[in-house]
């Protein structure tokens, strides 16, 4: 068996594989050939110097003064960590079901001890200010002590407006914490943990920030730290105390993922050189055109709010009786393109293209012919024309 693009048993197929799945992204060459540096000691000067640089890197890229800990883990870590920092058993929080990953962030809490209030969802709008703010009020007992919201929920293509939640929360008069899912936006998506007033964001590697899976984050707000004062959840491995003193001299209180830290510092300086908010606009116009060719092809956008449509990923569903899975997988196999299934409520439903991290007008053009190609070889009712349509978008956002 070759290990290629995806695992083949017979062949090896031309050219470069296609993941336009939305995460694990494509990984830059300049990024690999970052992490290839041999690794150094975690304990030596070299390494202090490398840790203050993508501590001090990322909060620029979370857009906080306060502090970041990064944590060898997926996102699935993060969550946690924001949680057993947080809270105390018993506790409850207020969740939005907007999709798989916020229903997978509501059990990961169950599991801990944690009561949750769950909001319920259609998974084709993002979280409603008006619902959480209302629930807020109604809440004066003040036993609610977090608002946990998915910003980019990665198995509709659904962008929650975090500002609008903030001002809800604070119209409400509710001291709750504000915690955010930024796992599949940070990086491709305007963000600002300060500005916003958010209290804890959770991030992973594997998406706009262009690395592997393998690191995840923290940003935290004065308010949360204080709050970790009085969390009685059990904690060590994910304990802030121990993290923020160590990285205070750019160490970590175990070993850490060196080479993916350099991988890191290098993806910070991309980000940086590009310019965030020229990264944030080409992430729009990318989705535009995608939403451009969906639209010509004569089939639905999962996402139903244009305010919430996601620059980092395209939902679309399938039109009745026709297995999107079944598309999937002759894209795949003739074109060696992988493209993201759908998850939970919508399996089968929808197929997902990620068009976020390193990512240009021709990787999109590629990615929309193999789906036309494929539309037609599965026999999925749709008109021609999407890619034409994608293209002129682009003219039109050049």
């Amino acid at each position: 068996m070759k290990l290629t693009g995806n695992l083949r048993l017979n062949g090896h197929p031309s050219g470069r594989h296609f993941l336009q799945i939305p995460g694990p992204t494509n990984v830059p060459d300049r990024i690999l050939r970052a992490m290839d540096y041999p690794t150094i000691d975690h304990r030596g000067p070299e390494f202090g110097e490398l840790g203050r640089s993508v501590l001090s890197g990322m909060k620029k890229i979370f857009r906080t003064e306060g502090p970041v800990v990064i944590y060898p883990a997926s996102g699935t870590g993060a969550w946690e960590a924001a949680l057993v920092n947080t809270l105390s058993p018993g506790d409850t929080v207020l969740m939005y079901e907007t999709g798989q990953f916020a229903t997978l962030w509501r059990k990961l809490a169950a599991r801990l001890g944690i009561e949750v209030d769950f909001i319920e969802g259609d998974w084709r709008h993002g979280a409603d200010p008006a619902a959480i703010e209302a629930r807020l009020r109604a809440d004066s007992g003040r036993r609610i002590k977090a608002v946990c919201v998915v910003h980019n929920e990665t198995s509709t293509g659904v962008t929650s407006r975090v500002p609008d939640i903030r001002q809800a929360m604070d119209r409400a008069g509710h001291p709750a914490l504000l915690l955010v899912d930024t796992i599949s936006s940070l990086g491709s998506v305007d963000y600002r943990h300060d500005e916003w007033g958010v209290d804890v964001t959770v991030a992973g590697s594997q998406k706009g920030l262009m690395l592997p899976p393998g690191l995840s984050f923290n940003a935290i707000s004065a308010k949360a730290l204080e709050a970790s004062k009085e969390a009685r959840l059990p904690r060590s491995y994910w304990a802030w105390d121990e993290m923020i003193a160590s990285n205070a001299s750019g160490y970590f209180p175990y070993t850490p993922a060196t080479n993916l830290l350099y991988g890191l510092h290098e993806a910070i300086a991309m980000l940086l050189e590009e310019g965030l908010e020229q990264v944030f606009a080409r992430h729009q116009r990318h989705a535009a055109a995608t939403r451009a060719a969906a639209q010509a092809w004569g089939l639905e956008v999962l996402c139903q709010n244009p305010a919430e449509y996601s620059p980092a990923l395209t939902a679309i569903l399938m039109p009745a009786d026709h297995s999107a899975n079944a598309l999937r997988k002759i894209i795949l196999e003739r074109f060696n393109m992988s493209l993201g299934q759908g998850l939970g409520k919508v399996t089968d439903r929808i197929f997902r293209i990620g068009h976020l991290g390193d990512f240009n007008d021709l990787t999109l053009m590629g990615t929309l012919a193999g789906v036309e190609m494929g539309l037609h070889l599965a026999g999925v009712p749709h008109r021609k024309g999407g890619v034409n349509a994608a293209m002129d978008s682009l003219a039109a956002s050049a």
